[in-house]
């Protein structure tokens, strides 16, 4: 059993939908207190409202280091501070690298890379007065360690997440702050809607488990490294992927 989290003050962003919108609803259903942070105004709310205890919204662009600011004094104001700052927002519109522009790249890594430094920075000096200050990041096992046609952007951002974190971890452990991250693997979001049936049945067939991920997997581990028992844990990724990178090839699953 965790220490309980309740009334604990959450800032998610891209929460309006897909696994932002899983990792606050996990940490609403446990007390805490959640700011739900998207670039739409409407979802954001609409997500508030289903939330419940106590949520709030703000609208704002990770991109925009001022409307983070706006959104960290408003979360503040409203909840007393900030302990936790979950940095979900991102983008992956699937592209190849012949065909991408580079403003593709750029849009991407601005949002994914940069916007995961700005969230930090825009909280950090609420999370600084924590007494349980703790960033978790949303990265993935593309990147990292996997590969995948068309996400050449996506992957570099997921892996300078993880470069980013580790550099922040020792910037950040004087303030008692932890950083860590989740890397899921193929989770069920409307992300996936466009990538069709097949899609989602060999990449079933591929994972150990034999199916793909609900956002709650994801949330729930966030939900650990925000813990006051994860306090000792920082700089560490947790790959969440039902086995999916463990499997040398289709064949070692079928001779399990």
């Amino acid at each position: 059993m965790l220490t309980s989290i309740k009334d604990r003050a959450v800032v998610v962003t891209g929460a309006s939908k897909g696994i932002g919108k899983g990792i606050a609803r996990v940490f609403a259903a446990q007390g805490a207190r959640v700011m739900v942070v998207a670039r739409n105004a409407d979802q954001a709310a609409a997500t508030a409202a289903e939330l419940g205890n106590g949520a709030a919204s703000f609208a704002a662009d990770v991109t925009d280091f001022r409307s983070l600011q706006a959104m960290a004094r408003a979360t503040a104001d409203a909840f007393g501070g900030i302990d936790i700052v979950c940095a979900n927002a991102g983008i992956f519109p699937q592209v190849k690298i012949e065909d991408m522009d580079p403003d593709d790249w750029d849009q991407v890594l601005g949002t994914n890379l940069k916007g995961t430094f700005l969230s930090v920075k825009a909280c950090l000096t609420y999370l600084k007065k924590s007494d349980q200050g703790r960033v978790v990041l949303t990265s993935s096992i593309t990147g990292p360690i996997t590969g995948f046609p068309g996400w050449a952007h996506y992957g570099a951002s997921k892996s300078g997440q993880l470069g980013f974190m580790r550099t922040a971890c020792i910037e950040l452990s004087k303030y008692g702050i932890t950083i860590n991250a989740v890397m899921p693997g193929n989770i069920v979001t409307e992300g996936l809607d466009g990538l069709g049936e097949d899609y989602l049945k060999t990449m079933a067939a591929s994972i150990p488990l034999k199916r793909l991920g609900r956002v709650e997997d994801i949330g729930n581990a966030a939900l650990f490294l925000a813990s006051k028992e994860a306090g000792y844990i920082t700089g560490q990724t947790i790959v969440v992927d039902g086995g999916q990178t463990v499997p040398e090839s289709l064949e070692a699953l079928e001779q399990a």
